[in-house]
């Protein structure tokens, strides 16, 4: 398959309908794309290669892209075979070619094609560059995203990203299908373990101006790369793509089964969204741990087994601590016939994992569904109903005056929320303060470069939301990372109400908001002082406010480069103290100390 990226960008790659396991354990029914590009220039560069099986294949895709040109450098970005398959039968081809790539790509090579003696190759370190003519390769490293030694490459002409296997997804190119569903169970199954490794890779691409993305699994990515990425930050930093219960079963019986289908019965007659039922010992175990991770809230039930749990419902839980899983709500139902022990055995399995929130109203059943069963699930749930109840706002306009919602002020962060006419936009604050109380007043701080700033001037409204301490990173991203003079942040964002003044104001993550009509300004400089009288506030929860410190220590991810310690030289990983204990194991690529260097 060959077809244009660019005038100067060739796609070469292949599709791979004879795999039906990916890595030996992923279902492929719709195949898998290998991707390879070709860039034309003064001097020619291959890009990656393609699994050995189909070699051939690709050899005539290169040789008809470059027109009976010679290339002049192969670039390899990543050593899993399904990429690097072909090196030896290419060089073997073109005897002339340089081969590129940095440290750990050749000690890999040497160890995939111990009979390939290379005499011309380039190393390059991470932020270093080659001109080949009109273009320049920007050279990114992605330790662990998912092996060592992968790097990206920034074309900075064009504006391409060859992202190796970022943005990759199961499929195909000859197949239609949604990105997202498969792209997700393609980064969750492989690169999930990886988030943090993920997000240093976000934040060094989040300086570059990028058009096009051309990974090496999928279909190459030219519109609406802000969907992406965003759902690539999602994934990496853990946070529910989407509010919605999966709850994942075992059942011997039936008992169990039917207890889980009670509950998701209860559940929809609540108005609860239900992402996914699945039967651990019947579905595709990647699609059930993509499920677990795509949705907020986990419900597992399973029963007692050999004193331990049913064997799907250990490995399904290893799946999920295995990548970090975190930030959810989790409940569980047990079922045993003279000694239940499968909660304990499965809430201790997960007693490792961050932030999550466990159910109070967890379910046993000795054998089979009763009437104290029933009730049981029935507590349960109204408490996850609970958890996606929209916070109670007085219908009438004016019963939204409840003053305690001003008590939640303090140092901390608040989104502040406008319209310019067209669309809703908001932005991230440090300082609302209420400068009075009879009659309430409350002064709000802006820089005038944001565009928030213009706007309020022209409407003279806005609303403040108080941002409380389950707000994760993301939001400060989200309404703090990107301007609304080119960026529409509500379009999809799915945790907002409207205020009587028709503002948007966020009914998760916050613990009040107040809506303010500007009655002075205060020119202060690099900001704009908003004096505004108070129509409106409602306390939504009770959560804690935000505060600034608690955001520094708890919330924004450290800066690498403030870490002391030691790197481990093969996955990047970072251990921090004064001396690396003798016996260490990376907990990543499990090397020790030897493979370490001092920060």
């Amino acid at each position: 398959m060959i077809s244009k990226v660019t005038d100067s960008i060739i796609y070469v790659g292949v599709n791979d309908h004879d795999v039906d396991l990916f890595e030996g354990q992923y279902v492929v029914p719709n195949g898998m794309a290998y991707n390879s590009y070709v860039i034309l220039d003064d001097r020619n560069v291959v890009v990656d290669t393609v699994d050995k099986t189909k070699t051939d294949e690709w050899m005539g895709n290169v040789r008809q892209a470059l027109g009976g040109k010679q290339p002049d450098y192969l670039l390899i970005q990543h050593m899993e075979p399904d990429h690097a398959g072909s090196i030896q039968a290419f060089v073997n081809e073109y005897p002339d070619v340089t081969v590129i790539g940095n440290k750990k790509t050749f000690v890999m090579i040497e160890q995939f094609f111990p009979n390939l003696n290379l005499e011309r190759k380039l190393v390059f370190n991470n932020g270093e560059n080659l001109n080949i003519g009109k273009h320049v390769l920007n050279f990114v490293f992605a330790p662990m995203v998912h092996w060592p030694e992968v790097m990206m490459t920034y074309e900075s002409t064009e504006k391409v990203l060859f992202s190796a296997d970022g943005f990759g997804k199961f499929g195909a190119l000859d197949v239609e299908e949604d990105w997202a569903c498969e792209a997700r169970r393609y980064y969750i199954g492989i690169v999930g373990k990886y988030g943090a490794q993920v997000q240093a890779v976000l934040g060094a691409a989040a300086g570059l101006d990028i058009q096009i993305i051309c990974p090496t699994h999928g279909p190459v990515l030219t519109e609406n790369l802000g969907y992406y990425i965003n759902l690539y930050d999602l994934w990496s930093s853990y946070t529910p793509e989407e509010p919605g219960v999966c709850i994942c079963y075992t059942s011997v019986y039936g008992n169990t089964k039917y207890a889980a289908e009670l509950l998701r019965d209860r559940l929809i007659e609540k108005g609860v969204h239900i992402g996914a039922l699945n039967d651990l010992a019947r579905c595709d175990m990647a699609e059930a741990v993509e499920d677990a991770f795509r949705y907020d809230t986990l419900v597992l039930a399973t029963t007692t087994y050999n004193s331990e749990i049913f064997p799907f419902m250990n490995q399904f839980i290893d799946h999920l601590t295995e990548r970090n899983f975190q930030n959810r709500n989790v409940a569980f139902i047990e079922n045993g016939t003279w000694a239940p022990m499968a909660k304990k055995v499965m809430r201790n399995k997960l007693s490792g994992c961050k932030k999550l929130n466990i159910a109070e109203n967890n379910i046993t059943i000795k054998s089979a569904v009763n009437a104290k069963t029933l009730s049981e699930i029935d507590k349960l749930a109204e408490e996850i109903a609970d958890l996606y109840k929209a916070p109670e706002v007085p219908a009438q306009a004016e019963n939204r005056m409840d003053t305690s919602a001003l008590f939640k002020i303090g140092y901390g962060l608040y989104v502040v929320t406008s319209n310019d006419g067209v669309k809703d936009n908001g932005l991230i604050v440090n300082t609302v303060t209420q400068v009075s109380d009879k009659p309430n007043r409350i002064a709000v701080n802006i820089n005038k470069a944001n565009y928030s700033c213009e706007v309020i001037q022209k409407t003279g409204k806005l609303n403040v939301s108080v941002l409380n301490e389950d707000a994760p990173f993301a939001i400060f991203k989200h309404f703090g990372f990107q301007s609304g003079r080119d960026t529409d942040k509500f379009a999809d964002f799915d945790h907002a109400g409207t205020a009587t003044n028709g503002l948007k104001y966020l009914d998760k993550y916050a613990n009040a908001y107040i809506s303010g009509n500007v009655i002075d300004t205060v020119d202060l400089g690099s900001h704009m002082m908003f004096i505004c009288e108070i129509p409106e506030c409602v306390k939504l929860n009770d959560v804690p406010t935000m505060t600034y410190n608690y955001y520094q220590a708890h919330v924004k991810p450290a800066p690498a480069s403030q870490k002391k310690g030691y790197v481990c030289d093969i996955c990047g990983y970072i251990y921090e103290g004064d001396e690396l204990p003798a016996d260490f194991v990376c907990p990543l690529c499990k090397h020790g100390p030897d493979d370490f260097s001092k920060l």
